[in-house]
C-alpha cells in the first residue's frame, strides 16, 4: 500500500496534463494524448525495462539518480503505469465543465491561473478524487513494471501482487495466496465503490 500511495504523488502532474489536453487549442493535442497513453499500449515489462535503461545503475541518468530496486523505484514504475488512467479520469472531469463559465471569467478579467484555480479545479475536484481512488486501486495490482524495475524485495519493493507471486512459488503456498488474493480483491472492490460514490456526489453537485 505504501508503494501505491507514493505513486499517487504524480496526481498534480496528471491534473496539469489533463487540463492541458482538455483545451481544444493545444498545439499537437492528438500527439500529446497518444504519448500520455503509451503505457496502456506497451507491455508493462517493457516499461520496467525502459526505466532500467534510464534510471538504473548503468542507465542514462544512473550517475545522478538510481531508483532501480528501491521502494521509490517501485512507486515510480507504478506511477508510470497508472498515469494514463489518472489523466483520462481527470480530463473527463475538466471536459464536463461548461466552457462558457471560463469564457465569462476571462471576459471579467480573470487570468488563466485564476480561471484554473477558482473555477476549473473546484468544479472538477470530485471527479479528480474519484480518479485518484480508482488509480490507487489499479496501483495495488501493478506487477510487470514493478518486478522488472524494482524486483521483488520483501519489506522494500514487494507489492501485494508480487507477494502472491512469491508464495505461489513455494510448496503449499496456495492457502497464503488465497488470503492475499482475497485481500487484494477486497481493496480493489472498496476502491471502485468509493470512486462510484464520489462520481455520484459530483453529478449531484452539477
Amino acid at each position: 500500500m505504501i508503494v501505491a500511495a507514493k505513486a499517487l504523488l504524480i496526481l498534480p502532474l496528471a491534473i496539469a496534463v489533463a487540463f492541458a489536453l482538455s483545451r481544444p487549442r493545444l498545439p499537437g493535442r492528438l500527439a500529446w494524448d497518444g504519448l500520455v497513453h503509451l503505457p496502456v499500449i506497451l507491455p508493462p515489462i517493457l516499461i520496467g525495462f525502459l526505466l532500467l535503461q534510464l534510471l538504473g545503475r548503468q542507465g542514462v541518468f544512473g550517475g545522478w539518480i538510481n531508483l532501480a530496486f528501491t521502494q521509490n523505484g517501485a512507486a515510480l514504475a507504478t506511477a508510470v503505469m497508472i498515469f494514463p488512467l489518472l489523466v483520462r479520469s481527470v480530463r473527463l472531469s475538466f471536459d464536463a465543465i461548461d466552457p462558457r463559465l471560463l469564457d465569462a471569467a476571462a471576459m471579467l478579467g480573470a487570468g488563466p491561473w485564476d480561471r484554473f484555480f477558482s473555477i476549473a479545479l473546484p468544479l472538477a475536484w470530485p471527479g479528480i478524487l474519484a480518479g485518484a481512488v480508482t488509480a490507487f486501486a489499479a496501483a495495488m495490482g501493478e506487477f510487470g513494471a514493478v518486478i522488472t524495475f524494482a524486483a521483488n524485495i520483501p519489506g522494500e519493493t514487494q507489492t501485494l501482487p508480487l507477494a502472491i507471486y512469491q508464495v505461489l512459488q513455494q510448496p503449499g503456498g496456495e492457502v497464503e495466496a488465497w488470503r492475499l488474493a482475497l485481500l487484494s480483491l477486497s481493496l480493489a472492490f472498496a476502491g471502485l465503490i468509493a470512486a462510484e460514490l464520489l462520481q455520484r456526489w459530483a453529478r449531484r453537485r452539477v
